[in-house]
C-alpha cells in the first residue's frame, strides 16, 4: 500500500493510543520507493479521528494554567499533549493530502508524525504517573483549524502551520520550562527540552519546504508570507521570540528581524 495511503486511515484512527502506535510504525516500515506522489486521495470527511473527550471548546472558554497546584499542573501538561497530538494529525495530513510533491517531502512530514506521536506518547505516560490523563480536560482547536483553512493550498499549510503555529513552540517552551522546573516537576522539563530539540527541526522543514514552493511558483517567500496571512486570517505572533531556535530552524535574518521590529 501506499504509504500516504496508509498516513490516511491512520489520520482516521479515534483512538489516541492506537493512532500514536501506528504514525511510529508507518514511518518505521517506510520504503520510500512505495510512495506515490502522483496519487490522489479523496478526503472522506470528518478528519481527523478523534477521541470523545476532551471536548473541544472555543480557545477563550479553555481557561489558562500554571502548574503550581495538581489539578494545574496536569491541565497544563494535557494542554500540551493536546498541541502534540493535533500535530500527528496535521503532520499525516500533509503526507496524504498533497501530491505531486518530491518523494522528500513525504518522508519528511511521516518522520514528523512519528515523532509528534513520541512527544505525545512521552506525555501521556508523565499524566498517567500523576493520576491524570489525556482528555481529562477541555482543549480547543486552533491548529487543526488552520489545518483545515489551508487544506487546498500547500503552500499556505507550510507557510501558516509548522512555520507559524508550531513555531510558536519554539518561543513557548523554555518559559514552560522555567515554570515546570518552580514547581519541581523535572521530568516534564526533561520532556520539553526533547520536544523544542525536535521541534527545531520539524519548523525547519516547514521552511525547506515553503521556500522550495516559493521558488517553484517565482514567489517572494516575505511578501508571500504577508499575503497568506491575510488570506487565511493567521494570528498577529507576538514576543518574545526564541531567537536561537528560530535561527536554527531556518528562519532568515529578515524574518527575524520583521518578527521582532516594532509593529
Amino acid at each position: 500500500m501506499n504509504p500516504r495511503e496508509r498516513a490516511l486511515r491512520v489520520l482516521t484512527l479515534t483512538d489516541p493510543v492506537d493512532k500514536a502506535a501506528q504514525a511510529r510504525a508507518l514511518f518505521e516500515s517506510l520504503d520510500p520507493a512505495t510512495i506515490d506522489p502522483a496519487a490522489v486521495f479523496a478526503d472522506p470527511g470528518d478528519l481527523p479521528g478523534r477521541p470523545a473527550r476532551p471536548v473541544l471548546k472555543d480557545a477563550r472558554e479553555v481557561p489558562s494554567r500554571t502548574p503550581y497546584s495538581p489539578e494545574g499542573r496536569a491541565a497544563l501538561l494535557h494542554a500540551i499533549a493536546h498541541i502534540e497530538f493535533n500535530a500527528i494529525n496535521l503532520a499525516l495530513d500533509a503526507a496524504f493530502r498533497f501530491p505531486d510533491m518530491p518523494v522528500a517531502f513525504y518522508v519528511d512530514w511521516l518522520r514528523v508524525a512519528s515523532e509528534e506521536a513520541f512527544h505525545f506518547t512521552l506525555l501521556r505516560e508523565h499524566l498517567r504517573s500523576i493520576g491524570s490523563d489525556y482528555g481529562a480536560f477541555d482543549a480547543h482547536d486552533g491548529l487543526w483549524q488552520m489545518t483545515q483553512r489551508t487544506a487546498h493550498d500547500v503552500t499556505a499549510r507550510m507557510a501558516l502551520v509548522p512555520r507559524t503555529l508550531e513555531a510558536r513552540g519554539l518561543d513557548a517552551t523554555p518559559p514552560l520550562q522555567a515554570k515546570f522546573a518552580k514547581a519541581g516537576d523535572h521530568r516534564a522539563v526533561e520532556i520539553l527540552s526533547i520536544i523544542l530539540r525536535d521541534e527545531v527541526g520539524h519548523v525547519a522543514i516547514g521552511n525547506q519546504w515553503y521556500r522550495w514552493l516559493c521558488r517553484r511558483d517565482g514567489l517572494d517567500p516575505i511578501a508571500h508570507y504577508t499575503v497568506l496571512t491575510t488570506r487565511h486570517d493567521a494570528p498577529r505572533l507576538r514576543p518574545p521570540f526564541n531567537v536561537d531556535a528560530r535561527a536554527a530552524a531556518g528562519f532568515s535574518p529578515e524574518e527575524i528581524a520583521y518578527l521582532t521590529s516594532p509593529p
